[in-house]
Protein backbone atom coordinates (compact mmCIF):
# COMPACT_ATOMS: atom_id res chain seq x y z
CA UNK A 1 0.00 0.00 0.00
CA UNK A 2 1.20 3.52 -1.09
CA UNK A 3 -0.06 6.62 0.63
CA UNK A 4 0.01 10.49 -0.36
CA UNK A 5 3.27 12.42 1.26
CA UNK A 6 0.95 14.98 2.27
CA UNK A 7 0.55 15.38 5.69
CA UNK A 8 -2.93 16.46 5.48
CA UNK A 9 -4.20 13.89 3.40
CA UNK A 10 -2.30 11.29 5.84
CA UNK A 11 -4.29 13.03 9.00
CA UNK A 12 -7.93 12.72 7.36
CA UNK A 13 -7.69 9.27 6.17
CA UNK A 14 -6.14 7.98 8.86
CA UNK A 15 -8.62 9.81 11.52
CA UNK A 16 -11.49 8.53 8.88
CA UNK A 17 -10.48 5.14 8.90
CA UNK A 18 -10.55 5.05 12.70
CA UNK A 19 -14.12 6.38 13.29
CA UNK A 20 -15.41 3.87 10.69
CA UNK A 21 -16.06 6.73 7.82
CA UNK A 22 -15.01 4.38 4.83
CA UNK A 23 -17.77 5.56 1.95
CA UNK A 24 -16.28 8.57 -0.15
CA UNK A 25 -17.84 9.81 -3.02
CA UNK A 26 -15.39 11.36 -5.03
CA UNK A 27 -15.76 14.02 -8.32
CA UNK A 28 -12.43 14.85 -9.76
CA UNK A 29 -9.83 17.25 -9.92
CA UNK A 30 -6.39 18.45 -9.69
CA UNK A 31 -6.11 19.90 -5.86
CA UNK A 32 -7.82 16.97 -4.21
CA UNK A 33 -5.35 14.68 -5.93
CA UNK A 34 -3.96 13.89 -2.30
CA UNK A 35 -7.04 13.08 -0.88
CA UNK A 36 -8.17 10.85 -4.14
CA UNK A 37 -5.39 8.94 -3.67
CA UNK A 38 -5.04 8.71 0.32
CA UNK A 39 -8.76 7.12 -0.23
CA UNK A 40 -7.94 4.98 -3.25
CA UNK A 41 -4.91 3.40 -2.73
CA UNK A 42 -6.75 2.00 0.68
CA UNK A 43 -8.55 -1.24 0.09
CA UNK A 44 -10.45 -0.36 3.41
CA UNK A 45 -12.25 2.52 2.08
CA UNK A 46 -15.32 2.04 -0.49
CA UNK A 47 -14.42 4.69 -3.27
CA UNK A 48 -16.84 6.04 -5.71
CA UNK A 49 -16.45 8.34 -8.41
CA UNK A 50 -19.10 10.88 -9.67
CA UNK A 51 -18.21 13.66 -12.13
CA UNK A 52 -21.21 16.10 -11.15
CA UNK A 53 -20.69 17.22 -7.24
CA UNK A 54 -24.40 18.15 -7.38
CA UNK A 55 -25.13 14.88 -8.06
CA UNK A 56 -22.53 13.29 -6.05
CA UNK A 57 -23.74 15.11 -3.00
CA UNK A 58 -27.08 13.73 -2.92
CA UNK A 59 -25.77 10.20 -3.73
CA UNK A 60 -23.71 10.45 -0.68
CA UNK A 61 -26.69 11.72 1.02
CA UNK A 62 -29.32 8.44 0.06
CA UNK A 63 -26.27 6.54 1.23
CA UNK A 64 -25.73 7.89 4.34
CA UNK A 65 -29.84 8.19 4.61
CA UNK A 66 -29.72 4.56 4.50
CA UNK A 67 -26.88 3.82 6.82
CA UNK A 68 -27.47 6.07 8.99
CA UNK A 69 -23.43 6.22 9.09
CA UNK A 70 -21.34 9.53 7.98
CA UNK A 71 -20.75 9.12 4.03
CA UNK A 72 -17.89 11.88 2.76
CA UNK A 73 -17.72 13.58 0.03
CA UNK A 74 -14.43 14.62 -1.53
CA UNK A 75 -14.11 17.47 -4.29
CA UNK A 76 -11.28 19.96 -5.49
CA UNK A 77 -11.40 23.67 -5.28
CA UNK A 78 -13.52 26.59 -6.24
CA UNK A 79 -17.17 26.41 -7.64
CA UNK A 80 -16.87 22.48 -7.11
CA UNK A 81 -17.58 22.94 -3.89
CA UNK A 82 -20.58 25.23 -4.02
CA UNK A 83 -22.58 22.56 -5.78
CA UNK A 84 -22.83 20.60 -2.78
CA UNK A 85 -24.91 22.90 -0.96
CA UNK A 86 -27.88 22.08 -2.07
CA UNK A 87 -27.37 18.47 -0.74
CA UNK A 88 -25.59 20.10 2.38
CA UNK A 89 -28.83 21.87 3.39
CA UNK A 90 -30.92 19.25 2.46
CA UNK A 91 -28.43 16.58 5.16
CA UNK A 92 -28.90 19.83 7.76
CA UNK A 93 -33.14 20.10 7.79
CA UNK A 94 -33.00 16.05 7.87
CA UNK A 95 -30.30 14.99 9.85
CA UNK A 96 -28.36 12.99 7.78
CA UNK A 97 -24.42 12.64 8.44
CA UNK A 98 -21.89 13.64 5.64
CA UNK A 99 -18.72 14.89 5.87
CA UNK A 100 -17.46 17.37 3.22
CA UNK A 101 -13.93 16.97 2.57
CA UNK A 102 -12.56 20.05 -0.03
CA UNK A 103 -9.53 21.07 -1.26
CA UNK A 104 -8.17 24.07 -1.02
CA UNK A 105 -5.60 26.39 -2.34
CA UNK A 106 -3.03 27.38 -0.05
CA UNK A 107 -3.87 30.48 2.23
CA UNK A 108 -1.05 33.11 0.13
CA UNK A 109 -2.86 31.86 -3.54
CA UNK A 110 -6.38 33.11 -2.12
CA UNK A 111 -8.11 36.74 -3.19
CA UNK A 112 -4.69 37.39 -5.29
CA UNK A 113 -6.35 36.30 -8.73
CA UNK A 114 -5.24 32.64 -9.07
CA UNK A 115 -7.47 30.28 -11.20
CA UNK A 116 -10.46 28.21 -9.36
CA UNK A 117 -10.37 30.06 -5.85
CA UNK A 118 -13.43 31.67 -4.00
CA UNK A 119 -13.14 31.90 0.05
CA UNK A 120 -13.58 28.17 0.74
CA UNK A 121 -13.80 28.65 4.72
CA UNK A 122 -17.10 28.58 6.19
CA UNK A 123 -19.09 28.43 3.31
CA UNK A 124 -21.68 26.60 4.29
CA UNK A 125 -21.72 28.51 7.60
CA UNK A 126 -25.44 28.45 8.13
CA UNK A 127 -26.33 25.27 7.31
CA UNK A 128 -23.41 23.35 8.79
CA UNK A 129 -22.72 21.53 12.20
CA UNK A 130 -18.82 22.62 12.00
CA UNK A 131 -16.73 24.11 9.87
CA UNK A 132 -13.02 23.14 10.67
CA UNK A 133 -10.47 24.89 8.92
CA UNK A 134 -7.14 23.17 8.11
CA UNK A 135 -4.21 24.89 7.85
CA UNK A 136 -0.76 23.62 6.06
CA UNK A 137 2.23 23.10 8.05
CA UNK A 138 4.46 20.81 10.25
CA UNK A 139 3.78 23.30 13.26
CA UNK A 140 -0.17 23.07 13.01
CA UNK A 141 -0.23 19.29 13.17
CA UNK A 142 -1.93 19.56 16.54
CA UNK A 143 -4.22 22.33 15.26
CA UNK A 144 -5.81 20.33 12.33
CA UNK A 145 -5.93 17.26 14.19
CA UNK A 146 -8.34 18.25 16.99
CA UNK A 147 -10.18 20.34 14.30
CA UNK A 148 -10.65 17.36 12.51
CA UNK A 149 -11.47 14.81 15.43
CA UNK A 150 -14.46 17.25 16.01
CA UNK A 151 -15.70 17.96 12.75
CA UNK A 152 -16.18 14.08 12.34
CA UNK A 153 -17.17 12.98 15.77
CA UNK A 154 -19.68 15.93 15.47
CA UNK A 155 -21.29 13.99 12.12
CA UNK A 156 -21.31 11.26 14.26
CA UNK A 157 -22.76 12.10 16.83
CA UNK A 158 -25.09 14.95 16.29
CA UNK A 159 -25.93 13.07 13.12
CA UNK A 160 -25.28 16.12 10.69
CA UNK A 161 -23.21 17.23 7.68
CA UNK A 162 -19.87 19.33 8.80
CA UNK A 163 -17.52 20.92 6.55
CA UNK A 164 -13.62 19.96 6.48
CA UNK A 165 -11.31 22.50 4.55
CA UNK A 166 -8.11 21.41 3.29
CA UNK A 167 -5.34 23.38 1.53
CA UNK A 168 -2.84 21.54 0.08
CA UNK A 169 0.37 23.01 -2.06
CA UNK A 170 2.15 21.57 -4.85
CA UNK A 171 3.47 19.00 -5.35
CA UNK A 172 0.29 17.05 -5.02
CA UNK A 173 0.91 13.65 -6.96
CA UNK A 174 3.68 12.92 -4.98
CA UNK A 175 3.37 9.02 -2.88
CA UNK A 176 4.98 7.39 -0.03
CA UNK A 177 5.16 3.53 1.43
CA UNK A 178 4.77 4.73 5.11
CA UNK A 179 2.76 7.02 6.83
CA UNK A 180 4.44 10.07 8.05
CA UNK A 181 1.94 11.03 11.16
CA UNK A 182 -0.43 8.80 12.97
CA UNK A 183 -2.85 11.35 14.40
CA UNK A 184 -4.79 10.56 17.65
CA UNK A 185 -8.06 9.72 17.59
CA UNK A 186 -10.59 10.55 19.61
CA UNK A 187 -13.69 8.12 19.63
CA UNK A 188 -16.80 9.90 19.46
CA UNK A 189 -19.43 9.71 22.23
CA UNK A 190 -22.80 7.76 21.88
CA UNK A 191 -25.60 8.85 24.67
CA UNK A 192 -28.19 6.75 25.25
CA UNK A 193 -29.63 7.37 28.50
CA UNK A 194 -32.63 9.46 29.57
CA UNK A 195 -31.25 12.40 31.81
CA UNK A 196 -33.13 13.92 34.66
CA UNK A 197 -34.15 16.48 33.51
CA UNK A 198 -35.97 14.53 30.32
CA UNK A 199 -37.62 12.24 32.87
CA UNK A 200 -39.07 15.34 34.48
CA UNK A 201 -40.49 16.63 31.60
CA UNK A 202 -42.34 12.97 30.53
CA UNK A 203 -43.26 13.71 33.76
CA UNK A 204 -45.19 16.87 33.62
CA UNK A 205 -46.12 15.58 29.25
CA UNK A 206 -47.91 12.38 31.20
CA UNK A 207 -49.71 14.77 33.52
CA UNK A 208 -51.38 16.46 30.70
CA UNK A 209 -51.70 12.90 28.83
CA UNK A 210 -53.60 11.59 31.61
CA UNK A 211 -55.94 15.03 31.64
CA UNK A 212 -56.49 14.82 27.76
CA UNK A 213 -59.96 13.99 26.53
CA UNK A 214 -58.57 14.75 22.88
CA UNK A 215 -54.75 14.08 22.02
CA UNK A 216 -53.76 14.29 18.66
CA UNK A 217 -50.40 12.43 17.61
CA UNK A 218 -49.14 14.01 14.44
CA UNK A 219 -46.19 11.50 12.59
CA UNK A 220 -43.73 13.01 10.29
CA UNK A 221 -40.71 12.20 8.53
CA UNK A 222 -39.68 9.02 10.14
CA UNK A 223 -36.90 5.74 9.17
CA UNK A 224 -39.08 2.60 9.30
CA UNK A 225 -39.25 0.85 12.74
CA UNK A 226 -38.59 3.57 14.96
CA UNK A 227 -41.77 3.19 17.08
CA UNK A 228 -42.33 -0.35 17.64
CA UNK A 229 -45.66 -2.05 16.74
CA UNK A 230 -46.64 -2.88 20.39
CA UNK A 231 -46.57 0.84 21.01
CA UNK A 232 -48.40 2.06 18.03
CA UNK A 233 -51.37 -0.62 18.75
CA UNK A 234 -51.33 0.37 22.62
CA UNK A 235 -51.92 4.08 20.78
CA UNK A 236 -54.64 2.88 18.48
CA UNK A 237 -56.78 1.68 20.81
CA UNK A 238 -57.16 4.95 23.30
CA UNK A 239 -60.08 6.24 22.80
CA UNK A 240 -58.63 9.69 23.37
CA UNK A 241 -56.11 9.80 20.81
CA UNK A 242 -56.18 9.79 16.86
CA UNK A 243 -52.91 9.37 14.73
CA UNK A 244 -52.09 11.28 11.85
CA UNK A 245 -49.48 9.39 9.76
CA UNK A 246 -47.67 10.90 6.46
CA UNK A 247 -46.76 8.70 4.24
CA UNK A 248 -42.81 9.54 5.13
CA UNK A 249 -43.77 8.61 8.90
CA UNK A 250 -43.26 4.64 8.06
CA UNK A 251 -45.92 4.14 10.50
CA UNK A 252 -48.91 1.52 9.67
CA UNK A 253 -51.90 0.87 11.53
CA UNK A 254 -56.23 0.60 10.22
CA UNK A 255 -56.87 3.17 12.78
CA UNK A 256 -54.29 6.05 11.68
CA UNK A 257 -55.32 8.62 9.66
CA UNK A 258 -53.12 8.16 6.44
CA UNK A 259 -54.96 10.56 3.90
CA UNK A 260 -54.78 13.15 6.33
CA UNK A 261 -55.78 16.40 3.31
CA UNK A 262 -58.73 13.47 2.49
CA UNK A 263 -60.04 14.07 5.77
CA UNK A 264 -59.94 17.97 6.95
CA UNK A 265 -59.88 19.55 3.59
CA UNK A 266 -63.64 18.96 3.40
CA UNK A 267 -64.19 20.19 7.49
CA UNK A 268 -66.70 22.27 8.34
CA UNK A 269 -66.71 25.07 10.76
CA UNK A 270 -68.14 22.32 13.03
CA UNK A 271 -65.93 19.54 11.88
CA UNK A 272 -62.89 21.82 12.98
CA UNK A 273 -63.92 23.47 16.78
CA UNK A 274 -64.79 18.99 17.24
CA UNK A 275 -61.42 18.33 15.70
CA UNK A 276 -59.01 20.91 17.96
CA UNK A 277 -57.33 18.73 19.83
CA UNK A 278 -56.30 19.57 23.54
CA UNK A 279 -53.15 17.99 23.36
CA UNK A 280 -50.73 18.07 20.44
CA UNK A 281 -47.99 15.52 20.24
CA UNK A 282 -45.71 15.80 17.05
CA UNK A 283 -43.06 13.15 16.48
CA UNK A 284 -40.06 12.87 13.53
CA UNK A 285 -39.21 15.52 10.81
CA UNK A 286 -41.33 17.80 8.11
CA UNK A 287 -44.59 17.76 7.91
CA UNK A 288 -45.65 17.71 4.18
CA UNK A 289 -49.35 18.68 4.40
CA UNK A 290 -50.50 22.39 4.26
CA UNK A 291 -53.87 21.95 5.00
CA UNK A 292 -52.90 19.98 8.86
CA UNK A 293 -50.69 23.28 9.05
CA UNK A 294 -53.53 25.93 8.59
CA UNK A 295 -55.55 23.85 10.73
CA UNK A 296 -53.76 23.75 13.66
CA UNK A 297 -52.54 27.15 13.75
CA UNK A 298 -55.89 28.36 13.11
CA UNK A 299 -57.46 26.05 16.21
CA UNK A 300 -54.52 25.55 18.26
CA UNK A 301 -53.83 23.39 21.00
CA UNK A 302 -53.50 23.98 24.47
CA UNK A 303 -50.74 22.46 24.53
CA UNK A 304 -47.66 21.02 22.04
CA UNK A 305 -44.79 18.78 22.71
CA UNK A 306 -42.70 17.50 20.16
CA UNK A 307 -40.50 14.57 20.69
CA UNK A 308 -37.17 14.35 18.67
CA UNK A 309 -33.49 13.58 20.10
CA UNK A 310 -32.09 16.64 18.61
CA UNK A 311 -34.63 19.56 17.58
CA UNK A 312 -38.01 20.96 17.53
CA UNK A 313 -39.55 23.32 15.10
CA UNK A 314 -42.74 25.47 16.65
CA UNK A 315 -44.70 24.83 13.21
CA UNK A 316 -47.93 25.52 14.60
CA UNK A 317 -47.04 28.95 16.64
CA UNK A 318 -48.01 27.19 20.11
CA UNK A 319 -44.91 24.80 21.22
CA UNK A 320 -44.81 24.20 24.97
CA UNK A 321 -42.07 21.89 25.22
CA UNK A 322 -39.68 19.67 23.21
CA UNK A 323 -38.23 16.19 24.92
CA UNK A 324 -34.99 15.46 23.81
CA UNK A 325 -35.40 12.12 23.39
CA UNK A 326 -36.36 9.12 21.14
CA UNK A 327 -40.24 8.83 20.26
CA UNK A 328 -39.80 4.91 21.62
CA UNK A 329 -38.54 5.88 24.61
CA UNK A 330 -40.73 8.52 25.76
CA UNK A 331 -44.39 6.32 24.79
CA UNK A 332 -42.38 3.73 26.75
CA UNK A 333 -42.73 5.62 29.68
CA UNK A 334 -46.42 7.66 28.96
CA UNK A 335 -48.07 4.44 28.57
CA UNK A 336 -46.98 3.34 32.25
CA UNK A 337 -50.36 3.77 34.55
CA UNK A 338 -51.88 5.68 32.32
CA UNK A 339 -55.28 6.90 33.61
CA UNK A 340 -57.48 5.82 31.08
CA UNK A 341 -60.78 7.71 30.15
CA UNK A 342 -63.33 7.54 27.85
CA UNK A 343 -64.04 9.78 25.05
CA UNK A 344 -65.72 10.05 21.41
CA UNK A 345 -62.65 12.10 19.97
CA UNK A 346 -61.50 8.77 18.21
CA UNK A 347 -64.63 7.39 17.06
CA UNK A 348 -65.91 10.50 15.66
CA UNK A 349 -63.11 11.30 13.45
CA UNK A 350 -62.77 7.55 12.22
CA UNK A 351 -66.60 7.50 11.65
CA UNK A 352 -65.56 10.20 8.72
CA UNK A 353 -62.46 8.79 7.28
CA UNK A 354 -64.64 5.43 6.91
CA UNK A 355 -67.07 7.93 4.54
CA UNK A 356 -64.17 9.69 2.83
CA UNK A 357 -62.60 6.42 2.25
CA UNK A 358 -65.84 5.17 0.56
CA UNK A 359 -66.60 8.65 -1.67
CA UNK A 360 -62.82 8.34 -2.99
CA UNK A 361 -63.56 5.02 -3.87
CA UNK A 362 -66.09 5.90 -6.04
CA UNK A 363 -64.51 8.72 -7.37
CA UNK A 364 -61.49 6.93 -8.44
CA UNK A 365 -64.06 4.47 -10.09
CA UNK A 366 -65.00 6.84 -12.55
CA UNK A 367 -62.39 9.58 -12.97
CA UNK A 368 -61.04 10.05 -16.47
CA UNK A 369 -57.12 9.30 -17.05
CA UNK A 370 -54.98 11.65 -14.85
CA UNK A 371 -51.78 12.17 -12.47
CA UNK A 372 -54.75 10.91 -9.93
CA UNK A 373 -55.71 7.64 -11.90
CA UNK A 374 -51.80 6.78 -12.56
CA UNK A 375 -50.85 7.26 -8.34
CA UNK A 376 -53.38 4.82 -7.81
CA UNK A 377 -52.37 1.81 -9.93
CA UNK A 378 -48.72 2.56 -9.09
CA UNK A 379 -49.65 1.98 -5.75
CA UNK A 380 -52.00 -0.56 -6.12
CA UNK A 381 -49.40 -2.41 -8.61
CA UNK A 382 -46.29 -1.90 -5.92
CA UNK A 383 -44.83 -5.46 -4.64
CA UNK A 384 -44.28 -6.34 -1.01
CA UNK A 385 -40.70 -5.16 0.24
CA UNK A 386 -40.18 -2.65 -1.87
CA UNK A 387 -38.47 0.71 -0.88
CA UNK A 388 -39.83 3.78 -2.17
CA UNK A 389 -38.29 6.58 -3.33
CA UNK A 390 -40.47 9.93 -3.72
CA UNK A 391 -39.35 13.17 -5.76
CA UNK A 392 -41.03 16.54 -4.39
CA UNK A 393 -44.04 18.57 -5.42
CA UNK A 394 -46.48 16.24 -7.12
CA UNK A 395 -45.02 12.55 -6.41
CA UNK A 396 -45.13 13.33 -2.50
CA UNK A 397 -48.37 14.95 -2.18
CA UNK A 398 -50.26 12.18 -4.49
CA UNK A 399 -48.72 9.50 -2.35
CA UNK A 400 -50.62 11.27 0.41
CA UNK A 401 -54.14 10.32 -0.78
CA UNK A 402 -53.30 6.45 -1.00
CA UNK A 403 -52.58 3.35 1.27
CA UNK A 404 -49.17 2.38 1.35
CA UNK A 405 -48.49 -1.16 2.15
CA UNK A 406 -47.17 -1.68 5.53
CA UNK A 407 -43.90 -3.72 4.16
CA UNK A 408 -42.81 -0.75 1.61
CA UNK A 409 -40.17 1.90 3.21
CA UNK A 410 -40.83 5.30 2.09
CA UNK A 411 -38.80 8.56 2.20
CA UNK A 412 -38.10 11.83 0.36
CA UNK A 413 -36.10 14.68 0.74
CA UNK A 414 -38.37 16.93 2.77
CA UNK A 415 -35.68 18.92 4.54
CA UNK A 416 -35.48 21.46 2.07
CA UNK A 417 -38.26 19.71 -0.09
CA UNK A 418 -35.89 20.40 -3.10
CA UNK A 419 -36.61 18.77 -6.59
CA UNK A 420 -32.88 18.96 -7.23
CA UNK A 421 -31.30 15.47 -6.15
CA UNK A 422 -34.26 13.06 -5.77
CA UNK A 423 -32.72 11.23 -7.78
CA UNK A 424 -29.77 10.98 -6.90
CA UNK A 425 -30.62 10.25 -3.63
CA UNK A 426 -33.08 7.61 -4.65
CA UNK A 427 -29.65 5.58 -6.94
CA UNK A 428 -27.47 6.52 -3.67
CA UNK A 429 -30.23 4.54 -1.63
CA UNK A 430 -30.47 1.68 -3.47
CA UNK A 431 -26.75 1.07 -3.68
CA UNK A 432 -27.57 1.13 -0.14
CA UNK A 433 -30.38 -0.99 0.42
CA UNK A 434 -31.21 -4.62 -0.08
CA UNK A 435 -34.36 -3.99 -1.39
CA UNK A 436 -35.20 -3.21 -4.85
CA UNK A 437 -36.19 0.68 -5.31
CA UNK A 438 -38.67 2.52 -7.23
CA UNK A 439 -38.14 5.61 -7.67
CA UNK A 440 -41.14 8.28 -8.69
CA UNK A 441 -40.93 11.44 -9.85
CA UNK A 442 -42.77 14.10 -11.71
CA UNK A 443 -40.55 15.17 -15.20
CA UNK A 444 -39.06 18.51 -14.43
CA UNK A 445 -37.61 17.28 -11.04
CA UNK A 446 -36.32 13.84 -13.49
CA UNK A 447 -34.88 16.18 -15.96
CA UNK A 448 -33.67 18.82 -13.36
CA UNK A 449 -31.27 15.80 -11.90
CA UNK A 450 -31.12 13.60 -14.99
CA UNK A 451 -27.10 13.79 -14.27
CA UNK A 452 -28.01 11.38 -11.76
CA UNK A 453 -28.09 8.51 -14.24
CA UNK A 454 -24.72 9.61 -15.26
CA UNK A 455 -23.39 6.86 -12.75
CA UNK A 456 -21.76 3.55 -12.52
CA UNK A 457 -23.36 2.13 -9.43
CA UNK A 458 -26.74 1.75 -10.67
CA UNK A 459 -28.33 -1.08 -9.16
CA UNK A 460 -30.04 -3.40 -11.89
CA UNK A 461 -33.22 -3.64 -10.27
CA UNK A 462 -33.57 -0.01 -9.66
CA UNK A 463 -36.84 1.52 -11.25
CA UNK A 464 -37.98 5.22 -12.36
CA UNK A 465 -41.53 5.68 -13.12
CA UNK A 466 -41.60 9.33 -14.84
CA UNK A 467 -45.11 11.40 -14.80
CA UNK A 468 -44.83 13.43 -17.53
CA UNK A 469 -47.53 16.43 -17.40
CA UNK A 470 -45.85 18.45 -19.77
CA UNK A 471 -44.30 20.63 -16.84
CA UNK A 472 -44.89 21.74 -13.40
CA UNK A 473 -48.68 20.75 -12.84
CA UNK A 474 -48.73 21.46 -9.31
CA UNK A 475 -48.79 25.31 -9.79
CA UNK A 476 -52.34 24.68 -11.80
CA UNK A 477 -53.71 23.66 -8.16
CA UNK A 478 -52.16 26.43 -6.58
CA UNK A 479 -55.05 29.22 -5.96
CA UNK A 480 -55.29 31.56 -8.89
CA UNK A 481 -52.07 30.17 -10.66
CA UNK A 482 -53.32 30.09 -13.87
CA UNK A 483 -54.62 33.58 -13.94
CA UNK A 484 -51.05 35.02 -13.96
CA UNK A 485 -50.06 36.37 -17.53
CA UNK A 486 -47.23 34.09 -19.10
CA UNK A 487 -48.48 31.26 -16.86
CA UNK A 488 -47.52 28.51 -18.91
CA UNK A 489 -43.59 29.47 -19.51
CA UNK A 490 -42.79 30.86 -16.20
CA UNK A 491 -44.16 28.90 -13.70
CA UNK A 492 -45.80 25.86 -15.44
CA UNK A 493 -42.58 25.79 -17.62
CA UNK A 494 -44.62 23.40 -20.23
CA UNK A 495 -42.07 21.71 -22.80
CA UNK A 496 -42.42 18.97 -24.73
CA UNK A 497 -39.42 16.82 -23.72
CA UNK A 498 -39.29 13.04 -23.23
CA UNK A 499 -37.06 10.44 -21.34
CA UNK A 500 -36.44 8.00 -23.82
CA UNK A 501 -33.52 9.64 -25.22
CA UNK A 502 -31.77 9.95 -21.87
CA UNK A 503 -32.70 5.72 -21.20
CA UNK A 504 -30.95 5.28 -24.50
CA UNK A 505 -28.11 7.56 -23.52
CA UNK A 506 -27.63 5.68 -20.01
CA UNK A 507 -28.46 2.09 -20.94
CA UNK A 508 -31.42 2.05 -19.48
CA UNK A 509 -34.45 -0.41 -20.19
CA UNK A 510 -37.20 2.28 -21.79
CA UNK A 511 -41.30 1.93 -21.72
CA UNK A 512 -44.01 4.11 -22.15
CA UNK A 513 -47.79 5.08 -21.31
CA UNK A 514 -50.44 6.97 -22.87
CA UNK A 515 -53.90 5.58 -21.26
CA UNK A 516 -54.85 3.55 -18.39
CA UNK A 517 -54.64 -0.23 -20.36
CA UNK A 518 -51.05 0.47 -21.48
CA UNK A 519 -50.27 1.55 -17.78
CA UNK A 520 -51.72 -1.69 -16.13
CA UNK A 521 -49.74 -3.60 -18.78
CA UNK A 522 -46.57 -1.38 -18.09
CA UNK A 523 -46.83 -1.78 -14.41
CA UNK A 524 -46.96 -5.54 -14.99
CA UNK A 525 -43.34 -5.45 -16.88
CA UNK A 526 -41.61 -3.14 -14.60
CA UNK A 527 -41.42 -5.16 -11.46
CA UNK A 528 -39.78 -8.42 -13.25
CA UNK A 529 -36.53 -8.64 -12.80
CA UNK A 530 -34.19 -6.74 -15.39
CA UNK A 531 -30.69 -6.92 -15.96
CA UNK A 532 -30.85 -3.10 -16.18
CA UNK A 533 -32.11 -0.34 -14.74
CA UNK A 534 -35.55 0.90 -16.49
CA UNK A 535 -37.75 3.52 -16.49
CA UNK A 536 -41.61 3.88 -17.21
CA UNK A 537 -42.40 7.06 -18.69
CA UNK A 538 -46.17 7.63 -18.62
CA UNK A 539 -47.68 11.04 -20.32
CA UNK A 540 -50.76 12.52 -18.12
CA UNK A 541 -53.12 15.21 -20.34
CA UNK A 542 -52.03 18.84 -18.24
CA UNK A 543 -55.11 20.62 -19.06
CA UNK A 544 -57.19 17.58 -16.38
CA UNK A 545 -54.79 16.82 -13.82
CA UNK A 546 -55.78 19.40 -11.86
CA UNK A 547 -59.03 19.72 -12.82
CA UNK A 548 -59.61 16.15 -11.30
CA UNK A 549 -57.71 16.45 -8.24
CA UNK A 550 -59.87 19.73 -7.14
CA UNK A 551 -63.20 17.41 -8.38
CA UNK A 552 -61.71 15.11 -6.01
CA UNK A 553 -61.98 17.15 -2.59
CA UNK A 554 -65.58 18.86 -3.77
CA UNK A 555 -66.87 14.87 -4.31
CA UNK A 556 -65.34 13.37 -1.26
CA UNK A 557 -67.33 16.36 0.89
Amino acid sequence: MQFSSNILSQTITQLCLAKGITQIVISPGSRNAPLIIGFTEDNSFETYSIVDERCAAFFALGMAQQTGKPVALVCTSGSALLNYYPAIAEAFYSDIPLVVLSADRPHNLIEIGDGQTINQENVFANHILYSANCIEGTSQEQHNETEINIALNTAIELQGPVHINLPFSEPLYDLVDDLHIRPQHVPARRIVAVSDTITSEIATLKELWNASGKTLILIGVQKPNTITTEIIQELARDSRVVMMTETTSNIHHPSAIHAIDQLIEPFSAENLISFQPELLITLGGMIVSKKVKALLRTHQPAHHYHIDPKKAYDTYFSLSGHIKASPQDVFERLLIQQQMSESNYRSSVLEIKKDRELKHAAYLAAAPFSDFKVYEQIFKKLPKEYQLQLSNSTAIRYSQLFKIESSIDVYCNRGTSGIDGSMSTAIGAAVQTEKPVLFITGDLSFFYDSNALWNNYIPANFKIIVVNNSGGGIFRILPKAKTVTHFESYFETRHHLTAEHLAKQYNCNYAKATDLDRLKQELGYLFNVSEAPTILEVFTPPEVNDLVLLDYFKKIQ
